[in-house]
């Protein structure tokens, strides 16, 4: 069987047979990999922990018929304080469900591989209350590298520009929808100038920047519902991460 070397990122694993596991990473190159660790639930395994979900790893793959199979791994980057705290965690898992349905096998966006890697890295050491403009920050990057860029400043439809109030966001359009086109995009939600101003600030903020833009949290929380509602209306898979996600930011909200 011919081997090859490659750096991914471990999304999620899934239990084969007795001992086995089928891990799915996202490679350096933007492709999706699904992956064999055999006796990776053995204890003592040499592949166990180093397949854990948001752990970065250079991989020897051997390629079989239907799925690679892993003759080596080395640990690059841990996470491991990701996985060791519940709030890190649950926003590390948003970050993997929406890899695991965008990315395709084969299909290269290296781009996603270094935003992921930035994001978990700036979450490895977040404060509690810079994981949710964390979230924000990748779902509209990794949106945008996905196809589908969000604009703020001006009518999707005619151009003409936005005021710098509350604007009607057409989901299907990725954008403002004005007065004039405001029957295009038959699903749209408003978005507040405030947290208008916030996505623009996180798009363009590099992620080790996001946590010192101080964005409070109940207009990072109406950012977060306007980006889960545009990625649930584009992204044609179910993200479970996601709607969790979008659970916990409520009740955070409402307390």
């Amino acid at each position: 069987m011919p081997s090859h070397r490659v750096r991914a990122l471990s999304l999620k694993k899934t239990k084969l047979g007795e001992t086995d596991l089928i891990v799915t990473f996202l490679a350096e190159d933007g492709c999706q990999i699904r992956a064999v660790a055999k006796g990776a639930r053995k204890p003592g395994s040499r592949f166990g922990g180093r397949v854990e979900p948001f752990t970065v790893v250079d991989m020897l793959l051997h390629t079989g018929r239907t799925l690679e199979t892993i003759s080596d791994a080395e640990i690059v980057t841990s996470h491991a304080a990701i996985r060791e705290d519940y709030d890190r965690a649950q926003a590390a898992s948003v970050v993997a469900d929406f890899l695991d349905k965008v990315s395709v096998e084969c299909q290269t966006e290296d781009r996603l591989f270094a935003l992921a890697c930035a994001t978990l890295d700036a979450m490895d050491g977040a404060e509690d209350d810079a994981l949710l403009a964390l979230v924000v920050a990748f779902l509209l990057k990794g949106m945008a590298m996905h196809g589908y860029r969000p604009q703020f400043d001006a009518c999707a439809v005619c151009g003409s520009r936005a005021g710098a109030g509350e604007i009607r966001f057409a989901l299907e359009l990725g954008g403002p929808a004005c007065e004039a086109c405001s029957g295009a995009g038959d699903e749209a939600v408003w978005l507040s100038g405030d947290a208008r101003a916030a996505c623009k600030a996180l798009m363009s903020a590099k992620m080790a920047e996001v946590a010192e833009l101080g964005v409070p949290h109940g207009v990072l929380a109406e950012a977060f519902g306007v980006m889960r509602a545009f990625v649930v209306y584009h992204v044609p898979a179910k993200l479970k991460a996601l709607g969790m996600y979008s659970a916990e930011v409520l009740r955070a909200t409402r307390e």
